[in-house]
């Protein structure tokens, strides 16, 4: 961030925010399960810009990001479900779409991992990803999550035993 930028306001800039923050984001969302992260960064920017000047407290931007993106991509991942629901329904061919670093990262030897994470559930992948990707605390995992801290605790540890014992069935085939 600029010095000018940050001492006149107390708070960075819009346009360091997003260039200190934007590829983070779009990581945050495509672990998450965004068919297309990127897309729910940009929204998620969109959305601080609006509210920018009325955040109380010049290092509120960055938590309310993390909060943004784990609202739109949850969202996004229902309307997905939803719409994969209704075409087979329908009759129609599953279509499955990922985005370029989530097949970098399946490509880097990642593969039973991601499985074993991907079919956890939502709110467990999210305290997951919150605490071991970008190592936030419980609360500001909580504030993220939108839950308590007694609930990311809970998410966390059920989803730990059940990668671990994911992880294990997969290493016995």
């Amino acid at each position: 961030m600029t010095e000018a930028s940050v001492v006149s306001t107390g708070r960075p800039s819009f346009a360091d925010l997003f260039a200190a923050h934007y590829a983070a984001m779009v990581r945050l969302a495509g672990l998450l399960g965004a068919d297309d992260p990127e897309d729910i960064a940009q929204e998620a920017f969109a959305r601080l810009h609006q509210k920018m000047g009325r955040l109380r407290e010049a290092d509120a931007a960055v938590p309310y990001l993390r909060a943004i993106v784990c609202n739109l991509t949850r969202n996004r991942v229902r309307h997905l479900r939803l719409a994969r629901l209704r075409r087979s329904e329908a009759g129609e061919p599953a279509v499955t779409q990922h985005s370029g670093e989530q097949a970098f990262l399946v490509a880097e030897r990642h593969r039973d991992l991601l499985a074993a994470v991907d079919r956890l559930p939502r709110r467990q992948r999210e305290a997951l990803v919150l605490r071991y990707w970008l190592e936030l605390s419980e609360r500001e995992i909580a504030d993220a999550m939108g839950v308590t801290p007694g609930s990311v605790k809970t998410h966390t540890s059920r989803a730990l035993g059940a990668l671990g014992r994911s992880l294990q069935e997969s290493s016995d085939d």
